[in-house]
């Protein structure tokens, strides 16, 4: 039995979906520049140096879907995906998710970002099984908080856990587990699996990479 999952953001993408959603948003006049362009750029430095606070950003990034309707934001959404995403999804990393969907047991992409945001960028990718920082809904509404625990860190482990207790699995039923990721926040969870792989690396995933002796791969080119 064999399970692959697969970080998002740097990862499968050449970008950054948390940002970019926030980027479109301020750019289509729904976020204003002023207050917000900046603190974008500053999580996102933050995400990178491992020094986020997950639920401060989580306020940040959840807020803008609790002030409009659902249909508004699935429209904003789909344009997101034609402006900001496709561009971002390069053909050896959707080359590397059809070979895993043809070889594993069970794939799915884990990522802190949050499910109304990456839920439509799974699907693109043909991947059906979603571990994702799931937004608050009550009456099918988005409340602006975090339900359960983010998919972020330790987290995800958490998420995992908590996904394939779902299915009536464990990890442990698995023969070989695989992680792709870029980041340096995944160590919890890449140093779980069987066959981690760092992808288009950060310097401090690059370098634990190599003390460990782990794949380095790219999906950046063509």
């Amino acid at each position: 039995m064999k399970l692959v999952l697969f970080d998002l953001d740097n990862t499968l993408l050449a970008g950054d979906s948390d940002f970019e959603w926030a980027q479109f948003l301020i750019e289509h006049g729904v976020l204003d520049r002023e207050l917000h362009a900046a603190r974008n750029h500053a999580f996102y430095e933050q995400y990178k140096a491992g020094t986020l606070d997950i639920h401060e950003f989580l306020d940040f990034q959840l807020k803008p879907l609790s002030r409009h309707a659902r249909t508004q934001l699935d429209a904003w959404h789909a344009d997101y995906m034609q402006q900001k995403i496709l561009p971002l999804m390069t053909p050896a990393a959707q080359l590397l998710v059809e070979r895993e969907l043809a070889d594993a047991d069970l794939v799915a992409i884990i990522t802190a970002t949050n499910s109304f945001v990456t839920a439509p960028i799974a699907r693109a990718f043909g991947i059906s099984h979603l571990i994702a920082t799931e937004p608050e809904q009550v009456n099918g509404v988005y409340t602006g908080r975090v339900a359960g625990t983010p998919s972020f860190r330790e987290g995800k482990i958490v998420r995992l856990h908590e996904w394939l207790g779902s299915l009536g699995k464990t990890l442990d039923d698995f023969d070989q587990s695989w992680f792709y990721s870029d980041s340096l926040n995944d160590l919890p969870l890449l140093n779980l699996v069987t066959h981690p792989v760092a992808v288009d690396p950060d310097a401090t995933l690059h370098e634990h990479a190599i003390q460990c002796g782990w794949p380095v791969i790219s999906v950046r080119g063509e």
